[in-house]
């Protein structure tokens, strides 16, 4: 008999889309209440790999699914598109003062023997986010069809309230495009480079002098109804 597969039919009841969306819910609240202040970035790649890796990792292993851990043409196409869209935002991004503020999250500067296991630690965040966010909830649930592109994007919005004002009001639309890209090619590896290039990109420039005016990119964006 296949464990797994005997396991995949139904957990208590549940189906797997079921019972991924129950957990995922279970999930973000322990996330919330769970801290990880102190200003520890190991203790975040502590929770996040716990949460968003262990835990979704351990049911699709035990229910026979995959949510998003695979690499194919299609997926590498995906993610050159994806990098070749968002990193020139993370670039204009990081000329706003109130990102230049908030960013790095964690304390490193410039020098590489600091920044270097800072950045390899942000994309271990990063990876667990994309696990849970783009994976666990999106891909992993791909059985409804595309609308399970829309299953994350308000616990995505939420939990970044806190931090600047335009990354709160982006990252509900960020997390559908991330999404339907991983859906497209059934991989979060587009999402997981995308996003970990990026933030990482995004925390280098900030410890330099801005690639664009401050002023130049406060005017493209002075229609945004936000603090930038």
């Amino acid at each position: 008999m296949n464990f797994s597969r005997t396991v995949g039919e139904r957990t208590f009841g549940l189906t797997w889309v079921r019972l991924s969306l129950l957990v995922g819910a279970l999930i973000a609240v322990a996330w919330s209440y769970w801290p990880s202040t102190g200003g520890s970035l190991n203790l975040r790649v502590f929770r996040d790999v716990t949460l968003y890796i262990a835990i979704p990792g351990a049911l699709a292993v035990t229910h026979g699914r995959h949510i998003g851990y695979r690499v194919n043409r299609k997926a590498i196409r995906n993610t050159l598109v994806l990098a070749a869209f968002v990193i020139p935002v993370y670039v204009v991004g990081s000329s706003l003062p109130t990102i230049r503020t908030y960013y790095p999250m964690w304390e490193t500067n410039a020098a590489l023997g600091s920044f270097l296991p800072h950045a390899v630690k942000q994309f271990i965040v990063v990876l667990a986010a994309e696990t849970y966010y783009r994976g666990f909830l999106c891909v992993g649930v791909r059985k409804i069809g595309f609308k399970s592109v829309f299953v994350s994007p308000i616990i995505y919005a939420f939990h970044h309230l806190g931090k600047p004002p335009v990354e709160v009001i982006l990252s509900g639309p960020t997390d559908v495009l991330f999404g339907a890209v991983d859906y497209n090619c059934d991989s979060v590896l587009p999402s997981v480079v995308a996003h970990g290039i990026g933030l990482m990109l995004l925390d280098w420039l900030v410890l330099h002098e801005p690639l664009i005016a401050q002023d130049t990119v406060l005017n493209w964006l002075s229609w945004l109804p936000v603090h930038l």
